[in-house]
């Protein structure tokens, strides 16, 4: 996808009403007051297209980070927001409002800003050992 094509998958996440209950999307999962994205990108093939993984993880990043350029001309600069304490607070049995928990288990820092009631944030996680993706949510629960 470019940069273009995921503008436009946020704005369709904007547009949308949020589900009553946690369901699957041709984007990802939604659920009461949000959505989550797993947006395609370049480098989310890794090893198995023959790219390493560092190297898809570099070009996860760069796509991530041209989103959020493309996003800050539109809504001003982001707020940086490390995911660490959701992590740790999590593990240690706090109970944390969706999508934020999930947030907290697979990325560490997202680029977040708040537009018309809802929160937007874009950041960059791991799909597994050998892939990575580019997150994209949609809420209007306040992050913990």
């Amino acid at each position: 996808m470019t940069t273009a094509q995921h503008l436009a998958a946020i704005d369709l996440l904007r547009s949308r009403a949020f589900p009553a209950v946690r369901g699957r999307s041709e984007l990802g999962d939604s659920g009461p007051g949000y959505h989550l994205a797993r947006l395609p990108t370049a480098g989310a093939g890794g090893q198995e297209c023959g790219v390493r993984q560092e190297e898809a993880a570099e070009q996860c990043r760069a796509e991530c980070e041209a989103l959020a350029d493309a996003l800050s001309t539109r809504w001003g600069q982001p707020q940086r927001v490390s995911l660490w304490s959701v992590s740790v607070r999590s593990i240690a049995g706090e109970e944390m409002p969706d999508p934020w928990e999930e947030l907290g288990q697979v990325a560490d820092d997202l680029d977040l800003w708040r537009v018309d009631g809802h929160w937007i944030a874009v950041g960059v996680a791991r799909a597994d050992e050998h892939r990575w993706e580019l997150l994209a949510v949609v809420t209007e629960t306040d992050p913990p």
